[in-house]
């Protein structure tokens, strides 16, 4: 089956999950929900107490609360693909002249929008808070395509569980670990506090790079080699859960 056959399967699928998920936008809404409580806390409960070099609070979390809002939204991509599966509506298209990974791929552009839209939800919450970036155009895109990047590595996982899973619980408990991620990374306080081997982790885990990148293009500061480990990491993560995920497909459908 031709590239063009399956990108025109794909996206005509990817339109189907977009149009259930405009007429359910609550996904969307609670995607952004649990983020925008973190935000709300942490800036106005814990913010005063916490030192980050002088510079404003609300300026120095959104970059992790943006992961987090990601790693939120992509357990829904595992939930619905998890129902698709139970109700043989997989078994069905499989059934038809459509092209194999179309399936998965419309779940995984159908998480790329959704978490877009509840990113930018988050973000202009944050600026109502106070968040203010002297970012231009070229950081703006870098930021954009660095969270579309990681949506993409995550959705992947999400994906591999959804195939996986046993029952609905199951298809959305792994994005427990990831949501709880950043709190062990510089993503709410700098990692020199913290004691030896916290900090070691924190360091040297996926999620403090890309965070350290988008606050560094979100300032307009010089990134440095962050951004390629940031990089390296959700590319690795990608391909990782792509092959996972379409192995385990293949196993289970043929």
């Amino acid at each position: 089956m031709s590239a063009s056959h399956a990108l025109s399967d794909s996206l005509t699928l990817t339109k189907r999950s977009l149009t259930h998920i405009l007429r359910s936008p609550d996904t969307i809404v609670t995607t952004a929900l649990m983020p925008i409580a973190f935000l709300l806390l942490f800036v106005y409960v814990f913010g005063s107490a916490i030192d980050v070099g002088g510079a404003e609070y609300v300026d120095y979390l959104l970059p992790g609360i943006l992961l987090i809002t990601v790693a939120s939204g992509v357990a829904y991509t595992a939930y619905r693909l998890f129902l698709d599966m139970q109700g043989g509506l997989n078994a069905r298209f499989r059934s038809m002249p459509i092209a194999r990974s179309a399936t998965l791929w419309a779940h995984v552009l159908t998480s790329v929008v959704a978490n877009l839209v509840a990113l930018t939800i988050v973000t202009g919450v944050a600026a109502l808070m106070g968040f203010r970036t002297s970012a231009g155009p070229l950081e703006w895109l870098a930021v954009v395509g660095i969270l579309v990047l990681f949506t993409l590595a995550l959705t992947w996982v999400a994906v591999l569980s959804g195939l996986g899973a046993k029952s609905i619980d199951g298809a959305s408990a792994f994005s427990y670990p990831l949501i709880f991620l950043p709190f062990l990374s510089s993503a709410f306080v700098p990692t020199h506090g913290m004691p030896g081997p916290v900090r070691w982790f924190a360091e040297n885990q996926p999620v403090t790079p890309i965070v350290e990148t988008l606050r560094a293009l979100f300032g307009g500061t010089p990134v440095g080699a962050e951004i390629w480990i940031a990089l390296a990491w959700c590319a690795a993560i990608l391909a990782a859960g792509w092959l996972a995920a379409s192995l385990l497909s293949r196993r289970r459908f043929g």
